[in-house]
């Protein structure tokens, strides 16, 4: 299992989000508070949008990220009101490369993920047969994770009827964990999936936290929203603000010491608006599990 953290709000510093913090992404990686294995050393990625309408910039590596002075470079000096953060712990058949890490990107959409579908490789030829050719040849590597994205991409541009920008990124992640759910049930029954996922356009974003196992071994999730997020001498904070101030944060584990973190509960979904307004709804899948 993985650890990420997703930031919409004012712009900041890439470091106040993920090299300062006490509990920074770096320091997940050494130091998970929420996993019974607290490393995540098996490379990292980070994604910004320089705006809303931009095609978002990544940065891979797969080294671990504590020992990435690039990284700290680059977090010292980029800022963005978009950014996500990832550090990977790689499942035992999955590469250690750049091309598996993630944010996975495509056009202006990004995605991450934490978790894992067990019996991927026996389903992964039916469901590369399902793509579409434009996410079949958005594929580069041989993640789990990424093949999720496809699936939840060609959902996304089924919708592009749907006028509302988050409804339509959540019921894309719903569609798509539907149909992976198909594949279960007719092929690996006995395996179970994890599913801890962000996905965002750089204006809007939804994120779930499921899985197919009892709910008490769902890998942790985290939101918070209705303050501004704030880092100061490694001490990360939630400051009171005007509203249009406010940062909306999913996380792994919480940033700060702040006490309004809020769990997501297993089988919901997050949704953000453009103006950080913040829903949770238990996620509406069709196939039972």
């Amino acid at each position: 299992m993985c650890r990420f953290v997703y930031y919409q709000g004012l712009p900041i510093e890439l470091s106040a989000l993920v090299t300062e913090p006490e509990n920074s992404l770096i320091n997940q990686s050494f130091h998970s508070r929420e996993r019974k294995e607290p490393l995540n050393g098996d490379g990292f990625g980070v994604a910004w949008y320089p705006n809303a309408t931009e095609q978002p910039a990544l940065f891979k590596s797969i080294s671990p990220a504590w020992s990435n002075q690039n990284l700290r470079e680059i977090a010292r000096v980029v800022h963005s009101s978009r950014i996500l953060g990832h550090v990977r712990a790689a499942s035992p058949d999955s590469q250690v490369n750049e091309i598996n890490a993630h944010p996975f990107r495509f056009e202006n959409l990004t995605f991450m993920h934490n978790g894992d579908l067990g019996g991927f490789r026996k389903f992964r030829r039916t469901l590369l047969n399902s793509l579409t050719e434009e996410s079949f040849q958005m594929i580069k590597g041989g993640t789990d994770s990424e093949h999720i994205f496809a699936v939840i991409i060609d959902e996304f541009k089924g919708l592009r009827d749907e006028k509302n920008a988050v409804l339509r990124m959540g019921m894309a992640i719903e569609r798509g964990i539907d149909k992976l759910l198909d594949w279960r049930r007719a092929i690996v029954p006995d395996q179970h999936f994890y599913i801890n996922c962000l996905f965002t356009d750089g204006r809007v974003a939804s994120a779930c936290r499921f899985t197919t196992d009892d709910s008490e071994n769902a890998a942790s999730l985290y939101t918070h929203s209705g303050k501004r997020y704030h880092c100061e001498n490694s001490k990360s904070v939630m400051l009171d603000c005007k509203k249009e101030d406010a940062s909306v944060l999913v996380s792994s584990e919480p940033l700060t010491d702040d006490t309004e973190w809020q769990s997501v509960s297993s089988g919901h979904l997050v949704m953000i608006d453009e103006n950080q307004k913040m829903e949770m709804r238990q996620l509406q899948l069709r196939v039972s599990f």
